[in-house]
């Protein structure tokens, strides 16, 4: 069985207005930029360096995110690494990328919104929008198969005999 062929995006581009369309999934990160299928069925590719943040959003209408809701306010509960990005513009952005080399794209970094329940489900940001990037932490991931409670030790009384 096949995924979605198109995905709902919000194209933030700098210090231009921002772009509404669709992205095919398999194909949408090209060599010079990401391709975008506009509304009225125009294919165009928008260079990675005009590009700010791609939104995977719910619905259109709704717009990119309040300021407050580009920052965690808590440690989050994905499991991944939680990173703090400044991009070339000024603006702070936290996510939860992959704990997993192999899953990060070579042209940007996609990651889970400080919360994805609401209007932007996934963001994606291109390595040349990025000034700085900290990691704030890796969220779970470790094997908790090797953990056991510590039994009682031989050195320690019994309470009742039986």
């Amino acid at each position: 069985m096949g995924v979605s062929t198109n995905k709902k995006v919000l194209v933030a581009r700098f210090d231009r207005e921002t772009l509404s369309g669709f992205v095919n999934p398999q194909t949408w990160q090209q060599a010079d930029g990401i391709e975008l299928l506009s509304a009225n069925g125009n294919v165009s590719v928008i260079p990675y360096a005009e590009i700010r943040t791609v939104y995977f959003v719910r619905e259109f209408d709704q717009g990119e995110p309040r300021s407050e809701m580009r920052i965690f306010n808590s440690r989050p509960k994905h499991e991944g690494i939680w990173v703090r990005m400044r991009l070339k513009d000024g603006e702070i952005l936290d996510g939860v990328m992959p704990n997993n080399l192999l899953q990060w794209e070579s042209q940007g970094f996609s990651m889970i919104p400080p919360d994805p329940n609401l209007q932007n489900q996934r963001v994606y940001v291109p390595r040349a929008a990025v000034e700085e990037i900290r990691v704030l932490g890796v969220v779970g991931g470790a094997s908790r198969k090797g953990r056991r409670k510590p039994g009682p030790g031989s050195g320690q009384l019994e309470m009742f005999d039986g």
